[in-house]
């Protein structure tokens, strides 16, 4: 099947948004917004925007909400301390802020086009559960906020991936727009624009999940978000930053339910199968933590990475797992709705998989246990893109342009793309998709990208056409190579032995192979050192060679090869920083360097992979603190 048999569409735009989730739709909004009609804005999506993104399931709470009207609210500096202390300090204090501080318009917004946020019955405020979150009925969550987003679009696209980059040709490191296709029609779409937001997701099975068989797949991050996220910018020679720091929380085994709920609201409490109760630590047990964990072992609360590696250790010295003692807290059937209503809000299969095991939450607690790493920006963890701040907080060596470009021209981030500025969750990366969004219509309108247009030549929209389709036609020029049965039209048996390609569920379990057994994937109980991530550098860049043998026999098996391509590149990225930083900081340890090195390593790291040799490269930049201890 030629790469000819498709047609090329070329859409001409002022502002580019890439992806559709609570970033994506805050960016458009935002940006049209500032716009005042002088811009054009597209918004493309490889789903369907209603549904698309993390929130696509829904959501029980709006879990960053900082609100300044009034005295007794958390205040953004509270907030920033608080990320400072979980991402064991190394955080971009600047972007924290920022967002921070323009939270209460986006709840407010939220309210105005119908979120069912839940109010204190007496006093008529948002309640709040913990210091941070609004719990909501989340079931249409992202439904509710896709609408304005649509409608403020000068033009929407949805079912098309965006696989590569676009730079422009007589300018070195400016984006001049993306390439894709739509994984309905197979048609090649060209997108050119003065200015790109990068709002794609984050990763989920880069590295091996523990569901298998009949759960195969099951993630608590969405198995759709495959690492665009940092795979654009990265292909574009974009900076990122502390890549190693990925995320790994503590979830209910096999439904991967979330726990703050239960934790927050439900006043639950976990404990190992013993029933002791790791929280609140006592001080000798602190005291064993900080030599790991340096001063953040004293940290209130305790961060979530030491609060995962206590999970962790319970696991490896036969304490584990930990378990939610559900039935000490549901004394009735109202406490009992509450809970059930809470994941049909966001995970059903929580309530299911109760169903199913015959779990009855009153009666008996449920298992927890560390899920695989994902690599996100907008949770809890720091690992994600370089991005330049705002312009009266930021200090200047972390400003080279407007607030959220990252480090090449024109090209913006949000949301799981922007890294060191973790504790985002849903309404803050809509927030700075607002921030990036307001920052890209100032750039096209009255900044650089003014007057620019892009170089893009021919040739070079018929080169990434070739490539993108190539894996289709590798497929149809050596299917008859093997005596495996036929499959239905559009499908490849996954097992299938063949000389010349590999599909791309091949592809992806090797990867996840790779990533868990060399980068501190759960099947090494998060550890690794020196010798594993340099042999697993040798076999990531051994699959990337052998991608030139993948091959789709349907436009949806192009969508998913080039989604594990993605994922690919994310995980070159994570261990090309792990290799390089000596120390542990994150959730995993490094035999070699077991602890957090204050003195030498409290920096940020960043890798950058250039968009011409392909090669890696190395380097940090200092931490620096702008809200007081």
């Amino acid at each position: 099947m030629s790469a000819l048999h498709f047609p090329t569409r070329v859409v001409e735009t002022d502002i580019l948004v890439i992806g559709g989730g609570m970033a994506g739709c805050g960016a458009v909004f935002e940006a049209k917004y500032w716009c005042r009609g002088k811009c054009k804005v597209t918004l493309v999506e490889k789903a369907n925007t209603e549904k698309s993104g993390a929130v696509g399931m829904g959501l029980s709470a709006c879990n960053l909400g900082v609100f300044t009207t009034d005295p007794d609210d958390p205040k953004p500096e509270d907030f920033v301390q608080y990320v400072r202390n979980d991402l064991l300090g190394t955080i971009r204090e600047d972007l924290v802020y920022d967002i921070a501080r323009h939270m209460t318009s986006t709840i407010k917004l939220f309210d105005e086009w119908g979120l069912p946020i839940w109010r204190d019955p007496k006093t008529g405020k948002y309640l709040r559960t913990g210091r941070w979150q609004h719990p909501i009925h989340g079931e249409s969550y992202k439904a509710i906020i896709a609408e304005p987003c649509r409608k403020s679009a000068d033009e929407v696209y949805e079912r098309v991936f965006i696989t590569h980059p676009l730079l422009d040709e007589e300018r070195p490191n400016r984006i001049a727009g993306a390439v894709g296709f739509g994984v309905r029609d197979g048609t090649f779409y060209v997108f050119r624009a003065k200015a790109v937001i990068v709002a794609a997701g984050g990763t989920s099975l880069l590295y091996r999940p523990r569901s298998t068989g009949e759960g195969l797949g099951r993630a608590w991050y969405p198995t759709w978000a495959n690492g665009s996220a940092y795979a654009i910018p990265l292909l574009a020679g974009a900076e990122t930053v502390n890549m190693e720091f990925r995320l790994v929380v503590v979830r209910f085994k096999d439904a991967y339910g979330p726990v703050g709920f239960p934790y927050l609201l439900l006043k639950m409490r976990s404990t190992d199968v013993y029933g002791k109760q790791w929280e609140p630590l006592p001080d000798e047990e602190k005291a064993k933590l900080a030599k790991i964990f340096y001063d953040y072992a004293w940290a209130r609360p305790t961060p979530t990475p030491i609060r995962t590696w206590v999970t962790i250790q319970n696991l490896k010295e036969g304490r584990g797992p930990d378990l939610m003692q559900t039935q000490e807290r549901l004394p009735d059937e109202e406490s009992l709705k509450v809970l059930f209503e809470d994941y049909l809000d966001m995970t059903p299969t929580q309530v299911f998989l109760w169903a199913s095991q015959n779990i009855h939450p009153q009666k008996q607690p449920s298992e927890l246990v560390p899920t695989e790493p994902y690599v996100q920006a907008s949770h809890g963890s720091s690992g994600g893109m370089w991005a330049s701040g705002p312009p009266d907080i930021a200090p200047e060596e972390y400003r080279w342009g407007p607030n959220r470009m990252l480090t090449v021209e024109g090209m913006f981030g949000a949301g799981d793309v922007v890294g060191a500025s973790g504790h985002k969750f849903s309404s803050g990366s809509f927030t700075e998709g607002r921030i990036a969004g307001k920052a890209a219509a100032r750039y096209v309108l009255a900044g650089p990208g003014k007057d620019y247009k892009p170089a893009i030549s021919n040739d070079t929209i018929e080169r990434y056409k070739e490539i993108v389709y190539r894996p289709l036609e590798w497929y149809h020029k050596n299917r008859p190579l093997t005596t495996t049965p036929e499959m239905p039209p559009g499908y490849t048996n996954w097992f299938e032995i063949h000389p010349n390609y590999l599909n791309w569920y091949q592809l992806l379990t090797r990867l996840q192979k790779i990533m868990d057994e060399y980068a501190a994937g759960w099947g090494m109980f998060y550890i690794t050192n020196n010798y594993l991530l340099n042999r697993g550098w040798e076999l990531l860049r051994m699959l990337e060679e052998d991608f030139r043998f993948a091959a789709a026999a349907s436009l949806h098996e192009l969508l998913r090869v080039w989604e594990t391509y993605h994922r690919l590149l994310v995980g070159q990225a994570v261990v090309f920083s792990m290799m390089n930083r000596k120390e542990s900081r994150g959730y995993y340890l490094h035999a070699d360097y077991p602890y957090i090195d204050e003195e030498n390593w409290h920096v940020f790291s960043h890798v950058r992979r250039d968009p011409k040799s392909g090669q890696w490269s190395f380097r940090t930049s200092p931490v620096i603190h702008i809200i007081p201890p």
